[in-house]
């Protein structure tokens, strides 16, 4: 009986110790758990650039010091752009009150992904565990007086190159204009607004400039950057006291306003390409294409600079590299452009609001592609005061405006174009004469008052020869009703309207129904669209592709701006119309030149097929507002594959052109062909 009651009590005493234990650990276990996500706590604060939340996680928060806690950890893990900080948690050791954290951290940077094991201790405060924290949690290697520095290893952006390998766009040396406080001399206020008026930046900002407080009278201080081309500027400069001119690495466009919408420009990164962009090496004083081929090809163009994350110890001598990417170089892109080409046609538009496309139309390569009024790549890449593009922006010759990429009623240029579907779809026989007399022709008494009008009468039949030559309203309104809305409308489906065209840049997509819809709605609209008006709408650049079947039995070459060793083209679109089609009007084409509307065309020894037209914009017959767009478009026919030119010109406003839109082009055609 005494043995038993023995046995319960050594039984029980070992239950209550049991019991003990596991109190103790499940406290421990508690502890642990605490002070584990305590640590985890603290690496998401950093993810959330909370500095000062994650101060309150210190224990060691009496000596060490709010301000310098926040400052050095802003300093190092925003220089290093850190971003996705994580961590696995490798061993958890009590060490008396403490528990010892083993951990292994990665974390995104501008260098790349860096990784490294690291430890800390949790310290149990008010219940709460807390880092005994140094500046080896940042880096292991990492001690108080040592310094974090980030070098960055610039990378080359690839060069655009017309056809001949002549630069466009290229990384080279810009103009930085600064003053020297001290040389400004005893006229200090009178030179300063001197400056002001030349380089376009305010004296306000000019003064604040100079009022900081780590300027001194040796310092330089920088105002404006500037195009190092501009000699001129650089000269009026140079002859006020104080100024000085450094150079410095930059973007320069060589032909700046010849070419400003095609080849766009370059500017710093904002916050929301940025983000966009996040992963693909760019930091936040990345330069990203904002407009025209650069932006289109940026992925090609984009340089990603080198970066090397490094520790220098309070001596200033390196210590330790945390990591190093290697800068990668952009490639260069070539075009198809022709330098001389594109400068010679800027130069006679200047002055216009207007478009030339200039195609090879057996190969598709686009060898010019200008719009004005334009403006210089070069100063956005200089910058721009808010004056400047404000003066820009509000311009109404709409400088900002790249045209060649829009749409626009193509006027009597299209009438070749109806003829070539009729002639396809068998609906026009080319030698009918339709019969009609005079410059006013209804279908019947059901349009009312709406009368389809041509501006020349002429003798002869009004057959489809003698409607492109002399540009007969009435032949291409009476032929697409006879054809039908179905069969005009599918025609031009085969043509690409309604359809987006693959080319690097953006191209308004050419329609024949308002709001790019699918039918056009009554028969005057029809009749309206035969001859180039109503809904008809077209991308220059799509309507010379058009106009190349003409020239390729029928076949719409593909547009192309990226220059191939191959100089054979694609098509955009096979058997577009027969090749008897095409034929019959690329000869009809070639009368309008010989004996038609375009006669002053002529160029001897060249054999040139082309088509005036005129396009009103008007909403109504009331409507004496909207202006009046003039075109022309040609091609030359006989000097073998690979040399003969398409083009598709447009002026604007031609109501004030005493010469004619047509005609005022063709003077200036001449000299490009």
């Amino acid at each position: 009986m005494k043995n038993k009651k023995v046995i319960i009590g050594i039984v029980i005493i070992l239950i209550i110790i049991a019991i003990i234990v596991a109190t103790i650990l499940i406290i421990n276990k508690n502890d642990e758990e605490k002070a584990k996500q305590s640590l985890i706590d603290y690496m998401n604060l950093i993810n959330d650039k909370n500095y000062e939340a994650m101060y309150e996680k210190v224990t060691n928060i009496n000596t060490i010091d709010k301000e310098n806690f926040i400052t050095r950890n802003q300093n190092i893990y925003e220089g290093i752009d850190s971003t996705n900080i994580s961590i696995e948690i490798k061993e958890i050791v009590k060490e008396d009150d403490e528990y010892k954290i083993n951990y292994h951290q990665k974390m995104y940077t501008s260098a790349g992904e860096v990784e490294f094991d690291n430890s800390v201790n949790m310290v149990k405060q008010d219940k709460e565990y807390k880092l005994r924290w140094s500046s080896k949690i940042i880096f292991p290697e990492l001690n108080e007086t040592d310094k974090v520095r980030v070098e960055t290893i610039k990378s080359k952006r690839g060069s655009i190159l017309d056809r001949n390998n002549n630069p466009l766009a290229e990384d080279g040396q810009i103009a930085s204009v600064g003053i020297v406080p001290g040389k400004l001399g005893s006229n200090k206020d009178e030179n300063i607004s001197r400056i002001s008026e030349l380089t376009g930046v305010s004296v306000d900002y000019i003064n604040k400039s100079l009022n900081v407080s780590y300027v001194k009278d040796d310092t330089f201080v920088p105002i404006k950057k500037i195009s190092d081309s501009n000699t001129e500027l650089k000269e009026q400069l140079l002859q006020i006291s104080g100024v000085m001119i450094n150079k410095e690495d930059g973007r320069v466009y060589v032909l700046g306003k010849e070419a400003g919408h095609l080849i766009g420009y370059v500017q710093e990164i904002n916050a929301e390409e940025l983000e966009k962009n996040e992963g693909k090496g760019y930091t936040s004083n990345s330069l990203i294409g904002k407009s025209g081929l650069e932006l289109a090809y940026e992925d090609t163009l984009r340089g990603i600079d080198g970066t090397r994350i490094y520790i220098l110890d309070e001596e200033g001598e390196e210590k330790t590299e945390i990591i190093k990417q290697d800068k990668k170089d952009g490639q260069d892109v070539k075009l198809t452009i022709d330098s001389n080409l594109q400068k010679n046609i800027y130069n006679q538009m200047q002055n216009d609001k207007g478009l030339f496309v200039v195609m090879e139309p057996q190969t598709g390569e686009l060898l010019a592609l200008v719009s004005t009024p334009t403006f210089d790549s070069n100063d956005f890449v200089v910058g721009m005061t808010t004056e400047q593009w404000n003066t820009l922006n509000n311009d109404e010759s709409k400088p900002l405006y790249n045209r060649f990429i829009q749409k626009y009623c193509p006027g009597s240029t299209f009438k070749p174009v109806t003829g070539a579907i009729g002639l396809t779809l068998g609906t026009i026989d080319p030698n009918e004469d339709l019969g009609y007399t005079g410059t006013s022709w209804q279908k019947d008494s059901s349009w009312g008052n709406y009368n389809i009008t041509t501006l020349t009468a002429y003798n002869g039949p009004k057959n489809l020869m003698n409607a492109i030559m002399y540009s007969d309203n009435i032949y291409f309104a009476q032929s697409v009703l006879k054809m039908g809305t179905e069969n005009f409308t599918s025609s031009l489906n085969k043509l690409g309207f309604n359809e987006q065209i693959e080319f690097p840049l953006t191209l308004a997509k050419s329609q024949y129904a308002s709001n790019n819809g699918t039918i056009i709605e009554g028969e005057t609209k029809l009749a309206d669209s035969g001859y180039g008006q109503g809904d008809i709408l077209v991308n220059p650049i799509h309507m010379a592709s058009i106009y190349s079947a003409f020239a390729n039995e029928g076949n719409m070459i593909k547009p192309r701006i990226e220059y191939k060793d191959s100089n054979v083209g694609k098509m955009l679109k096979e058997k577009a119309i027969t090749k008897e089609a095409a034929e019959t009007i690329k000869n009809d084409l070639i009368q309008v030149v010989e004996n038609g509307t375009a006669s002053d065309m002529k160029i001897e020894g060249t054999t040139i097929a082309g088509k005036t037209g005129t396009a009103e914009l008007k909403t109504s017959i009331e409507d004496t507002e909207s202006g009046t767009l003039g075109w022309f478009n040609c091609f030359t026919t006989n000097k073998g594959d690979g040399n003969n030119l398409l083009i598709v010109s447009m002026v604007e406003n031609i109501q004030d052109n005493s010469e004619g839109g047509s005609h005022y082009l063709i003077q200036k055609i001449r000299n490009v062909i």
